[in-house]
This record gives structure tokens, C-alpha cells and sequence, in this order.
């Protein structure tokens, strides 16, 4: 049994590790996160936050304040995979930090039952709504 959970532990570094190099993808300068959606140990989708498809690659106003507009990771990765013929049902959703309430609604709503991030963010509504609504949470630390 231990011998499961460490190659499960393993597993989720390394997809904490890939959404990280995917969150590099991010033209936001202020901070760049990075999701993927695993399900049956196949990445089904990914996401980076970033501006909407067909609007500039801007993030920030010139008051280095991120735009209203600008999708986070989680969000992107949902959307990509709602356009897809796979569905997020029962998936395990990577991310590179702790999801804010609104990307928690839209992981609730999409059928993801667990969610593993490796940063903490300083509101915590969002992890505690996904927990409420029976989604398991792990926060591992990535040292690479």
C-alpha cells in the first residue's frame, strides 16, 4: 500500500513539474500559472492564464494591474476540454497554485474530483469551496 501512494506522489510531482514548464506558455508578467487536466493517467487538457483567443498578449494595464479579462489556468484548461470530445468527469486537475473561488465553481461544475496545486495563495475560498463541495485537495511542494 505505501509502495502505491509514494508512485502516486511521484506521479503528481511530476504532473505538478509539467504544468509548471506549461505555465512558462504565459505572457502575464506579475505571474504565470500553469494547469492540467489528467484523467485515466492521460493529460486531457492544459491551461496557462493568459488573455482570451484573439486579443493582444498583454496582461498587465500599464499600471502593471492584470486586466479584468484575463483567463486563469484552471479556467482555460475546463473551457479547452468543454470543447473537446473528452470529459473532465472523475479527473485530477494539476496546478501550479491554489485555486481562486471562481476557478473553483467552474471545477466543481466540470466534475473534477481532485485538485493538487504546489503553491499556496494567500485567500483560501477557493480551496475551501472545493472542499465543501467534496473535492479532495493535496498541496505537494515541488523542489526542482
Amino acid at each position: 500500500m505505501c509502495d502505491k501512494k509514494e508512485k502516486q506522489l511521484e506521479l503528481d510531482k511530476r504532473y505538478l513539474r509539467m504544468a509548471a514548464v506549461w505555465a512558462e506558455n504565459s505572457y502575464c508578467k506579475r505571474r504565470q500559472v500553469g494547469a492540467l487536466i489528467v484523467k485515466d493517467q492521460m493529460i486531457i487538457s492544459d491551461g496557462y492564464n493568459g488573455t482570451p483567443s484573439g486579443f493582444e498578449n498583454v496582461c498587465e494595464d500599464e499600471n502593471n494591474v492584470t486586466k479584468p479579462y484575463v483567463l486563469h489556468a484552471e479556467a482555460n484548461a475546463i473551457t479547452k476540454v468543454a470543447a473537446s470530445s473528452n470529459s473532465s468527469k472523475g479527473a485530477t486537475i494539476y496546478v501550479t497554485s491554489a485555486p481562486c473561488i471562481e476557478c473553483a465553481k467552474l471545477i466543481i461544475q466540470s466534475g473534477i474530483k481532485r485538485v493538487v496545486y504546489s503553491e499556496k495563495y494567500r485567500v483560501e475560498d477557493g480551496c475551501n469551496l472545493l472542499r465543501r463541495a467534496g473535492v479532495i485537495i493535496d498541496y505537494i511542494e515541488i523542489n526542482d
